[in-house]
């Protein structure tokens, strides 16, 4: 079976278009509802409560780009768990979008009534555009199930082109995937995280301003040194890593600052959303801690080549039997055809 090129399927253009209209569309909602908020406010935006709605709008750009980079990777890679990986995010957006309803809601009837001439005129004007955007990314859900149905047909084969038919080295190198996948997840739900809390709640000059501008790079360094141990199998930075995503789980801690009376005030338009994306950092961060230790036990066992080349490498198991199978199909075209042109070497998943 030859190699498609990129978007060289109908399921490959249809899935990546797909995605890119409902960003389109919901970014347009959503810049909608930003600017009818800001125009009806004027220059007491800022003061009034409504950072919520620029941190909406940023968030959801930063949501449909990654998703974006993240469909391209997995097309460009044919990396069928990336795929799925991507199904699930695009759920998580169905959420995410219906709780902007409600905290859009708390952000423009919670602030004192003088902040706009009529509030619920105001509520009226945006709710229609608010509400849209949850639509969409739902009906578009659907359509990219339709579309990965095919794309695994097409993709499921790969993984025997990486490291052959071995059932052993065939779950190491998914273990492999899912933990690189997950790396990528994280890296979004710390930046959402990060995003909300320094637009809407902290304080410039607070003491936990300057902690959570700090943790970036950490964070940053931290996914980064996951992905080149685990892809080079530099047991020591590995292991480093895995002793650092344990301290990063301690960020969980915020949701205490969330709840508790001495604080919750602050963060009461935009609670919600935080709570959702705290946790599903927390559990992502833990699902790859636990795969982070399961592909560290995999060093050293042969999938070394396989990860650092991807697709590009063919085991030598594979190149052994694809030679012999090639110098068998060339004696056999010549007898029959003398003189004729040997045939191009294909994959077998046999």
């Amino acid at each position: 079976m030859a190699i498609e090129p990129l978007f060289g399927t109908r399921a490959q253009k249809a899935f990546i278009i797909t995605i890119a209209i409902q960003a389109i569309v919901v970014i347009t909602m959503v810049a909608l509802t930003f600017g009818m908020v800001r125009t009806e406010v004027g220059s007491t935006f800022e003061e009034l409560g409504y950072k919520t709605l620029p941190c909406y709008l940023a968030l959801f750009i930063l949501a449909e780009l990654f998703e974006l980079v993240m469909a391209f990777d997995a097309l460009r890679s044919r990396n069928i768990i990336q795929l799925m990986g991507i199904v699930l995010f695009h759920a998580a957006l169905i959420v995410f979008s219906a709780l902007q309803v409600h905290e859009t809601h708390v952000a423009i009837f919670g602030c004192q009534s003088s902040c706009v001439t009529d509030p619920n005129n105001l509520w009226d004007k945006v709710e229609r555009f608010l509400i849209v955007a949850p639509c969409i990314i739902a009906a578009s859900w659907f359509f990219l199930i339709f579309w990965i149905k095919q794309l695994y047909a097409e993709f499921g084969w790969v993984i025997f082109h990486v490291v052959g038919a071995n059932p052993k080295f065939k779950s190491m190198y998914q273990f492999y995937q899912i933990f690189i996948c997950l790396l990528k997840f994280d890296f979004f739900c710390f930046v959402g995280v990060t995003m909300q809390l320094l637009i809407v709640v902290l304080n410039t000059s607070s003491a936990e301003f300057g902690v959570t501008i700090a943790a970036i790079p950490v964070v940053l360094i931290l996914l980064a040194g996951c992905a080149r141990s685990v892809r080079h199998e530099v047991k020591w930075l590995m292991v480093t890593s895995l002793v650092l995503m344990v301290a990063a789980m301690t960020y969980l801690y915020k949701l205490v600052r969330f709840y508790e009376p001495s604080s919750e005030q602050q963060y009461v338009s935009t609670r919600a959303t935080l709570t959702v994306f705290t946790v599903v950092a927390f559990l992502l961060l833990l699902a790859s801690f636990g795969i982070g230790i399961k592909c560290f036990r995999d060093f050293d066992k042969g999938l070394h080549e396989s990860k650092t080349h991807g697709q590009s490498y063919t085991p030598v198991k594979m190149q052994v039997i694809d030679a012999f199978r090639m110098g068998g199909m060339a004696e056999r075209q010549s007898s029959y055809f003398p003189g004729g042109a040997p045939l191009q070497q294909q994959i077998s998943i046999e």
